[in-house]
């Protein structure tokens, strides 16, 4: 793992996703109904953290960059319920069938190398009728902005980590499996549209 990968990056997650406010309204409205055992893929430097409800018995968490954790060590720590934290790649959970009430992903989707297993991994971990929480930007629904972020993946893929911008985050979901119980698309304001394009949902595991 590069230099720029594990102490560079994750810093400018931090400060990036971490302060505008616009963002952090999201990840609240996103995760108030969320109860019971979850799992969180992408963990980052853990800033879903402060949004989680009471209703949240215990927390597993995962994400392969050692940097993220670091950043995300003390939010961990502060905790109102256990948290245990897993260093390794979404596309082999270490959980058995069935284990969570509901699984979570924000700005995750766009990075994860083999995208489809990942969301095959969530599925097979929710238990039945469990639901899958995300927050993700994708692929646009314009064909002008879309031209555009197949452009400029290759670039972004450098610069932010593997990530994609033009990933259709709800036919990812669909095709894993998982029953769209409720979707919003549109864009978050005051961004460029090819990195604003948001997906806002929740799936179920039938």
């Amino acid at each position: 793992m590069g230099l720029y990968r594990k102490y560079i990056f994750p810093r400018i997650v931090e400060w990036t996703l971490g302060r505008d406010e616009k963002i952090l309204k999201l990840r609240a409205e996103l995760l108030k109904d969320v109860k019971g055992e979850v799992l969180e893929i992408g963990f980052g430097t853990g800033l879903n953290l402060p949004h989680y409800p009471s209703a949240v018995t215990r927390l597993s968490v995962v994400d392969p960059n050692p940097g993220m954790h670091r950043i995300a060590a003390k939010r961990v720590k502060d905790a109102p319920m256990p948290v245990e934290s897993h260093q390794l790649e979404g596309e082999a959970l270490p959980f058995p069938d069935g284990r969570f009430d509901a699984v979570v992903s924000t700005f995750t989707l766009c990075s994860i190398p083999e995208v489809e297993k990942a969301l095959s991994e969530a599925r097979r971990v929710l238990k039945k009728k469990g639901r899958f929480y995300f927050l993700e930007h994708g692929l646009s629904d314009e064909p002008k902005v879309q031209r555009c972020q197949n452009r400029l993946t290759p670039f972004q893929k450098i610069f932010a980590d593997g990530c994609h911008l033009n990933r259709k985050i709800d036919a990812l979901v669909k095709g894993a499996g998982l029953k769209m119980v409720s979707l919003q698309k549109f864009y978050v304001e005051n961004l460029p549209k090819f990195l604003a394009f948001a997906y806002f949902g929740v799936a179920e595991r039938l």
